[in-house]
């Protein structure tokens, strides 16, 4: 694989100036745990407690919200996260929002979202979601919403640092090591590749060297620079 990155160790670049705005971009792998778990909890009461939903309707909307959140992490990875404007500015806050995970992809503390940044965007798609469902299906939906997201940020700090030998969560691994190390514009799901192969955005799997792959599964405890 072409090397298209600074250092795959555990370490990073300072990325400003203020001490206050380096620590909010740099974050414990269990905030999102701390923060979001009492909000699905919360939800979770509304649905049962306050509206009263059955079982049946909580678990399909739940679904739906995890299905739906898969659509936005392959939606905001692909156009947000890796859009790169040609000016100095531009490219600045490219590499801020997602250009320094590639240059320092096995970075401990900046692998999953900062909560400066998922707590607007939760808030954000809160509001959206609410418009369409109406405020008691909202609920269960983004109780499903907000599981498929730390899924999403606890799957990506594990193929980033475990070594992974369940074979599920090593063809996440293998697929996540493939944007990082041989084409990052594809594989933009991390959680699942399924949005990749709807959108013909995954990896061309005949062309796959099964050595190269294989040693994947040992990435995190190598200290390539």
């Amino acid at each position: 694989m072409a090397k298209n990155y600074k250092s795959n160790k555990d370490e990073t670049v300072r990325m400003f100036k203020s001490d206050f705005m380096e620590a909010l971009s740099r974050v414990h792998p269990a905030v999102p745990l701390i923060i979001y778990l009492p909000v699905i909890t919360f939800f979770m009461y509304k649905s049962i407690g306050t509206y009263e939903f059955s079982f049946i309707t909580i678990f399909t909307l739940v679904l739906l919200g995890i299905i739906v959140w898969s659509l936005a992490e392959y939606t905001l990875h692909r156009f947000v996260f890796h859009f790169e404007p040609k000016s100095k500015f531009g490219e600045k806050l490219h590499f801020i929002f997602h250009g320094v995970h590639h240059d320092y992809p096995s970075d401990s503390r900046r692998l999953v979202m900062p909560p400066s940044v998922s707590m607007p965007l939760a808030v954000l798609f809160y509001f959206l979601f609410e418009a369409i469902l109406g405020n008691d299906l909202v609920s269960p939906f983004f109780i499903g919403f907000l599981t498929g997201y730390l899924f999403y940020d606890m799957t990506h700090y594990a193929v980033h640092h475990f070594n992974i030998r369940n074979k599920f969560w090593l063809v996440l691994k293998k697929h996540h090591m493939r944007h990082h190390f041989q084409d990052p514009t594809k594989g933009f799901g991390v959680s699942s590749p399924t949005w990749d192969d709807v959108l013909d955005t995954n990896f061309d799997k005949t062309q796959e060297d099964v050595k190269e792959l294989l040693n994947l599964k040992h990435a995190p405890s190598q200290n390539k620079n």
